[in-house]
This record gives structure tokens, sequence and C-alpha cells, in this order.
């Protein structure tokens, strides 16, 4: 969740360090997903994936999806099931809890 200050959650900082109180741009969290990507080693990344991976670890955890959804800002369940990276291993085991 964004918490309760108002305000921008990401800053950007001048180069001598002084934090400046308003928010980045798309482009500017971009370039720094990436490069934190590129250092990582890993291949497709996009500010994007926080949104995916925040809705599929929360309906891993067993929240429901439209408390999820209400959690993402999304208008429909169907846009928030869209968002589910979960495995197969997921479907298996929500199948075993019936005891087939």
């Amino acid at each position: 969740m964004r918490g309760r200050s108002p305000g921008a959650l990401l800053c950007p900082i001048r180069k001598g360090g002084q934090i400046e109180i308003r928010y980045m741009t798309p482009q500017a969290v971009l370039l720094i997903v990436q490069k934190r990507a590129e250092a990582a080693g890993v291949e497709s990344f996009s500010p994007h994936d926080f949104r995916r991976t925040f809705c599929s670890d929360l309906l891993d955890a067993g929240v429901d999806i439209v408390t999820v959804q209400k959690l993402a800002g999304h208008s429909s369940p169907v846009t928030t099931a869209k968002y589910d990276r979960r495995g197969e291993e997921t479907k298996r085991k929500a199948v075993q809890k019936l005891g087939f």
C-alpha cells in the first residue's frame, strides 16, 4: 500500500545528494529499473513487473481476488486475473484441497 503520507513515493536525488520532494517521471523510474536489471543479469524487466508481483504474491498468500483488485486499483477482477503469474503448482495444490 502507498502509506499514510501524501506525496511522492520515489523522489529524485540531485548529484549533490539533495533529495527533491517531487514525483519522479515514469521515464526516470524505467531507466533506474533497467539499469538495475542489467546489473543483475535480468534480460527483460519493467516497473510494471512490480505490480504483477504484488498481485501474484497476494493471491499466492490466499488473499481473495476482489481485495487484490481493490489494492491494485483495478476496476474489475478480470483485469486483476491478468496479473496472476502463479504457475501450475498453485492449480495443483488447489485441486488437492478437494481431496481428489
